[in-house]
């Protein structure tokens, strides 16, 4: 039987909150349907109190509003679902996209309390100097300046008080809310709503490990060690813990910003070809990619370097997926509507129930749109709004990495195009897809794979006849039940059966047919009083009606 929230008393007025935020931003049927007023003690007027007639928002925009002002937890949920164009239509999804993630700071007492307990000193025995004043302040921390011992300047991410604890109530009451849409609404039949859910809560969880961030700067440096184009800030980790993050300053003019790029006297051209090569390469070769390429998190510095920040949200993809990926951007180019399908078949992405026919029309029309069309005028943000109706339509289940690859690729195609309009991420993306390619036709490639696989059918050889022997020996001692079970077979039995009906009363009429012609030469037929010529006349039109029964009885059946 499923809890219901009702009996999580203890979230009681955060359960309140929720309902009325929902209710006064136009969504009271739902709360209706979940039968949740009596539970919470709200009364029914409530919902006579719902959007005004006049509103001039939509359903998208309102549950944009409902989110932003139900907090970080709600904000983050709707930034995860803007990713997710296979359980929302297009329109929620460009609303939901959205969502800001800017909040007033928390008090510098706080702050300054969460930081000294996470540190164990006071903080003058840490920095030289530490500017109450923040940087920047989001839903889950807020960003401080200072200054270390050695004179290095330092930025310090402290996660707001509490913050945690808010969250884990409202994944709690999340998860409640989950299961009663499951078990009450028809979403419950397409989706698994718990278990997404429970993917957006470890999501959420991991971003609140700031470990977990330093670990993932110290990644990107590694992987990009070798290009100067790229700077990543050092991780102080000495400082460093769950709650608070120590990064290198880093100053340089924002991506975006291009009068003051000009002043400077920077390369336009250069700077987006060096973001767009890092887009790339993090796909193509590391598989390790930063999901939050907004303008605001890359900064130009001297030289044309780009210098990135903020490592909370990343995408991984494996080198089977990347091979995958590249695949189906080869049959897309070749406009081959049947080996796309073919492809996001074998990807897993279709589900078991999908109308393939129906898919392929889709796809062959989005293909006649860009017919003709030269890569560099394809733009990816636009293939990406096409796509997402469909992904809607099919339930394309295509795993979250993948969907946040895809607001980066555009997000990124963004900024190329603000810094140069005639931009084209696909002549850059050419020399990575060809390596890429390469690599997967190199010995080196599959031989790994092919030595794994002789290994495995060496081992199951090796296993067969002791596997075998032991079989055998529970057959003799009767232990071994065979159940075989085969789907349809009443059905099968239940005609088979009506078929020999048939066949016996055909038997049957054609013998009776057979004796009245043997007894016609016995009897004297042409009189019409004698009994005999009664009976051969009965018994011809008893004949009759059963043959025409069968007749129709097979007509009716189709054979």
């Amino acid at each position: 039987m499923m809890r219901s929230p009702a009996r999580r008393v203890r979230h009681l007025q955060r359960y309140r909150e929720i309902a009325r935020v929902f209710i006064r931003h136009g969504f009271g049927e739902l709360v209706d349907t979940l039968e949740l007023l009596p539970y919470l003690s709200l009364p029914r007027r409530l919902l006579r109190g719902d959007r005004p007639a006049t509103s001039p928002l939509g359903m998208p925009q309102r549950l944009r509003l409902a989110m932003e002002e139900l907090g970080p937890t709600f904000v983050k949920l709707g930034q995860v679902l803007s990713t997710r164009p296979d359980l929302l239509p297009a329109a929620y999804i460009a609303e939901l996209a959205r969502l800001r993630d800017s909040v007033p700071p928390s008090p510098w007492e706080q702050v300054r309390a969460q930081l000294e307990s996470e540190l164990g000193r006071p903080l003058e025995k840490v920095f030289v100097t530490f500017d109450p004043q923040p940087l920047a302040a989001a839903s889950l921390a807020q960003v401080h300046a200072a200054t270390l011992p050695g004179g290095e300047d330092v930025v310090v991410k402290v996660q707001r008080p509490n913050i945690r604890t808010q969250i884990e109530t409202d994944l709690e009451i999340l998860f409640d809310l989950a299961r009663l849409v499951q078990e009450r609404t028809a979403l419950g039949d397409i989706y698994d709503l718990v278990g997404i859910v429970e993917e957006f809560a470890a999501t959420l969880r991991a971003e609140l490990d700031f470990c977990r961030e330093g670990r993932n700067a110290d990644r990107f440096r590694s992987n990009f060690a070798g290009e100067r184009y790229l700077h990543i800030p050092k991780v102080y980790w000495d400082f460093t813990s769950r709650y608070v993050l120590v990064l290198e300053r880093i100053r340089g003019i924002k991506l975006d910003d291009i009068p003051a790029l000009e002043a400077a006297g920077y390369d336009r051209y250069r700077i987006a070809l060096h973001a767009a090569r890092m887009i790339v390469k993090e796909v193509l070769e590391d598989g390790f990619f930063h999901a939050d390429p907004h303008p605001g998190n890359f900064v130009v510095m001297p030289g044309e370097v780009i210098g990135a920040m903020d490592f909370g949200m990343v995408g991984h993809l494996t080198k089977r997926m990347r091979s995958r990926l590249v695949r189906l951007y080869i049959v897309a180019v070749q406009m081959d509507e049947e080996g796309i399908v073919d492809q996001l078949i074998r990807m897993g992405i279709t589900g078991g129930q999908v109308d393939r026919m129906g898919l392929q029309r889709d796809i062959a029309r989005l293909l006649r749109k860009y017919h003709g069309m030269p890569l560099g005028s394809i733009r990816a943000r636009e293939v990406i709004e096409d796509v997402m109706p469909i992904a809607f339509r099919y339930r394309l289940r295509l795993p979250s990495d993948l969907w946040l690859l895809g607001k980066t690729l555009a997000m990124m195609e963004g900024v190329g195009l603000k810094l140069v309009p005639e931009f084209d991420i696909f002549a850059v993306s050419e020399p990575y897809v060809r390596r890429f390619m390469r690599q997967m036709l190199s010995p080196r490639s599959w031989g790994a794979p092919l030595v794994r696989s002789m290994n495995d059918w060496a081992e199951l050889a090796q296993m067969i006849p002791r596997v075998g022997f032991q079989v055998l020996e529970r057959v003799e001692r009767g232990e071994v039940e065979v159940q075989i079970r085969h789907i349809g077979l009443r059905e099968t039995l239940t005609r088979i059966d009506r078929l020999a009906n048939r066949l016996s009363l055909s038997m049957l009429l054609s013998a009776l047919i057979v004796g009245l012609a043997l007894l016609v030469p016995a009897f004297r037929l042409g009189e019409m009083g004698n009994l005999a010529t009664i009976l051969v006349i009965m018994g011809f039109i008893f004949v009759s009606f059963l043959g025409v029964g069968l007749i129709v009885s097979i007509w009716r059946s189709r054979g």
